[in-house]
C-alpha cells in the first residue's frame, strides 16, 4: 500500500467518524455505536469505500493498548483495596460462572472445546466504555450500584490479559495446552516482577527530570515511550502488549504525575479506540447476519437475560440490596469491546470460523444497542421499589458496613450536589445526609447515596461510617445547624478533616474554632471570583490575577478582614 492509499484510508475513516458519530451522540447513545456504524457503512460489506486496510488494523490495535493503559492509570492500589471484596470476589465469580455457563451451552450445541472456551470468556465480559458512560451521564458513578458495577468491570478488564494469553495458547497446535499455559503464566509472572521492580525505581525520577524541563511535548513523548516501550518489551517475551500497557498505567497511577499523564494520553486513546471500533464495524457482514437473524436474536436475548440473572444473584449473595443487585445485573448484561478483541484474535488463529465470528460480533453489538434500555428498566424498577415512602435513617446502614475512605456530605442541596458530582468525577465515593425528606426520597429513587438524618447526631454519623471516612464537607446554609454538625463531628472524630461552607468571614472563624479544618466564606469567595473575572476582562494578565487572588487566600482573607473592620 503506497502513501496515497494510506492517506485516502485515513481521510475516509475521519470523514466517517465526523459524519456518523455526532448523529449517534444527538440520539444520546454511546459514540461506540457510531464508530461501529461508520465501519459497517464504509467497510467491504457496506458501501465498500474501503475494502481492507492493514495499516488501519495496526493503528486500531494501539487503541486497545491505550485503553488498558488508561484502566491501569485509573486503578490505584488504594482503590483496589477499597473495592477489593467486590473486585476479586464478586467480579471473579461473575466472570468464572458466566463464562462456564456460556461455554457449557456452546459445547452442548456442538462447538469444539477450544471455541467454546473462547466464546464463554468473550461473552462473560461487559462493556466498560458503555457502562461507565451511562453512569457518568446519569451522575450515578458514586451510587452503591454504580460502585458495584465498576468493581465487576474492573475485574473483567483485568481478566482480558489472561484471556488473551489463553487464546494464543489455544491457537498453538503443538504441545499440551496445560503445559503451554503454565509456561506462559510463568513468563508473565517473571516479566511482571521485572517491569514492576524497574518501574518503581526508574519512572518517578525520569518523570521528575522531564517535568523540570517544563516541556509539555517532552512530557507527552515520555509517556508514549513508556507505554509503547513496555508493551514492546513484553511482546518480546511472548506476552501481549496490552499487559505491558496496563502495567505502565498501574505504575504511573502511584505517582504525582498521574493526572497530567491521563490528560495528555486521553486524545490518543479516544482517536485510536474509535479507529478500533470502526475496523470492527468493517468486519461485520450484514448479509450473513441477516441470513442468521434467528440465531443472533436468540443469542442476544439469552445472553442478556442469563447475564442479568447471574450477576444479580451474585450481587445479592455479596450483601448488595435487591434493588441495586437487579440494577447492576441489567446494566452489565451486554457484551463488551474486549469480546471483539478475543473473537477477532480467535478467528485469526483458526479457533472460530468466519460465520461464528460474524454472529458473535453482531450479537455483542446488538446487546450494546439495547444497554440504555436495560439501564432505563433498572431505574424504573428502583423507582417502583422505592415508591413514594420516606427514606429512613437506618437506610444508611445498607452501605455503611462495607464503606471506607469515603467523603460525608452534610446537606444535599445545590451546593452539596455540586460537591458530590466533583467527588464522583474524581472516583471518590460519598455519602450524603439531608433533613429534607422529599429531596432524600427523590435522590434515593435515582440510586444516589443520600439518606435522611441529622448530621449533628453521633448515631447518625456512626451509621454513615464517619469513623472510616476520609473527610466531611458541610454545605448547610444555616449557621446554627452547621455549628452543631462541626462540633459533634469534631468530638466524635477529632482527626477527621472537616470542610465547611460558611456564611461570612466571622462565621468561618467561629467554625474553625469549633474544629473545622477549613471554612470557605461563600460571600467573600464569590467576591474574589467576581474580582478575578473583572480584572481578566479589562486586560490584566491571568498570572497576575491568580497571584492576587491566591495572596488573599494564603493570608486567610486577612486583607479583606482589615477592610471590613476599618
Amino acid at each position: 500500500m503506497n502513501e496515497t492509499e494510506i492517506l485516502y484510508d485515513v481521510l475516509i475513516f475521519l470523514v466517517a467518524a465526523v459524519v456518523v458519530v455526532p448523529v449517534f451522540q444527538r440520539l444520546r447513545t454511546s459514540p461506540v455505536l457510531g464508530y461501529l456504524a461508520a465501519g459497517i457503512i464504509i467497510g467491504p460489506h457496506g458501501l465498500a469505500i474501503i475494502r481492507d486496510s492493514e495499516s488501519a488494523h495496526t493503528l486500531a490495535e494501539f487503541g486497545v493498548v491505550f485503553l488498558l493503559f488508561m484502566i491501569g492509570l485509573e486503578l490505584s492500589l488504594e482503590r483496589l483495596r477499597q473495592l477489593g471484596r467486590y473486585v476479586f470476589g464478586l467480579g471473579a465469580l461473575q466472570v468464572t460462572i458466566t463464562g462456564c455457563a456460556i461455554g457449557g451451552v456452546a459445547l452442548a450445541f456442538g462447538m469444539p472445546k477450544e471455541a467454546a472456551i473462547v466464546i464463554g470468556g468473550g461473552l462473560a465480559l461487559s462493556s466498560t466504555a458503555f457502562v461507565l458512560q451511562l453512569l457518568a451521564e446519569r451522575d450515578e458513578k458514586a451510587t452503591s450500584y454504580g460502585q458495584v458495577s465498576f468493581a465487576v468491570l474492573l475485574f473483567q478488564d483485568l481478566a482480558i490479559v489472561p484471556l488473551l494469553i489463553m487464546v494464543s495458547m489455544l491457537g498453538e497446535t503443538e504441545g499440551s495446552f496445560i503445559v503451554s499455559m503454565s509456561f506462559a503464566i510463568l513468563k508473565a509472572v517473571l516479566a511482571l516482577a521485572l517491569v514492576v521492580g524497574l518501574g518503581r525505581l526508574i519512572l518517578r525520577p525520569v518523570y521528575r527530570f522531564i517535568a523540570e524541563t517544563r516541556s509539555s511535548e517532552l512530557f507527552i513523548a515520555t509517556t508514549l515511550l513508556v507505554v509503547l516501550g513496555v508493551g514492546w518489551l513484553m511482546s518480546l517475551v511472548g506476552i501481549s502488549m496490552v499487559l505491558g500497557a496496563f502495567l505502565s498505567g498501574l505504575l504511573l497511577s502511584e505517582t504525582e504525575y498521574k493526572h497530567q499523564v491521563e490528560s495528555d494520553i486521553r486524545p490518543f486513546r479516544g482517536i485510536l479506540l474509535g479507529l478500533f471500533f470502526i475496523t470492527v464495524g468493517m468486519s461485520i457482514h450484514i448479509t450473513l447476519i441477516w441470513e442468521e437473524l434467528t440465531i443472533v436474536t436468540i443469542l442476544v436475548f439469552g445472553l442478556m437475560v442469563g447475564k442479568s440473572f447471574i450477576t444479580a444473584a451474585l450481587c445479592k449473595m455479596f450483601g448488595v440490596s435487591t434493588t441495586d443487585s437487579v440494577r447492576a445485573g441489567l446494566l452489565l448484561s451486554q457484551g463488551g469491546e474486549f469480546g471483539f478483541v478475543l473473537f477477532l484474535a480467535a478467528n485469526a488463529l483458526g479457533l472460530l470460523d468466519i460465520e461464528t465470528t460474524q454472529i458473535l460480533l453482531a450479537s455483542v453489538t446488538l446487546t450494546m444497542v439495547v444497554t440504555p434500555l436495560m439501564a432505563f428498566v433498572g431505574g424504573k424498577y428502583s423507582e417502583f421499589q422505592s415508591g413514594s415512602s420516606e427514606v429512613s435513617v437506618a437506610s444508611a446502614n445498607e452501605i455503611a458496613d462495607d464503606l471506607s475512605d469515603h467523603v460525608l456530605i452534610a446537606g444535599y442541596g445545590r451546593v452539596g450536589q455540586t460537591v458530590a458530582k466533583i467527588l464522583s468525577a474524581g472516583g471518590i465515593t460519598y455519602v450524603a445526609l439531608d433533613m429534607d425528606a422529599g429531596r432524600v426520597a427523590a435522590c434515593h429513587t435515582k440510586g444516589m447515596p443520600c439518606f435522611f438524618g441529622d448530621a449533628s447526631q453521633i448515631e447518625i454519623l456512626k451509621s454513615a461510617g464517619a469513623s472510616r471516612a476520609r473527610g466531611m464537607v458541610v454545605t448547610i446554609d444555616q449557621p446554627a445547624s452547621a455549628d452543631n454538625i462541626v462540633g459533634a463531628l469534631h468530638e466524635f472524630a477529632p482527626d477527621l478533616p472537616i470542610f465547611v461552607r460558611a456564611r461570612d468571614l466571622l462565621h468561618g472563624r467561629r467554625m474553625e474554632t469549633r474544629g473545622a479544618t477549613q471554612a470557605v466564606p461563600e460571600t467573600l469567595e464569590a467576591s474574589l471570583q467576581l474580582g478575578a473575572i473583572a480584572m481578566t476582562s479589562i486586560g490584566i494578565s491571568s498570572d497576575e490575577v491568580i497571584s492576587i487572588v491566591q495572596e488573599f487566600r494564603e493570608d486567610d482573607y486577612a486583607a479583606l478582614s482589615d477592610t471590613i473592620n476599618s
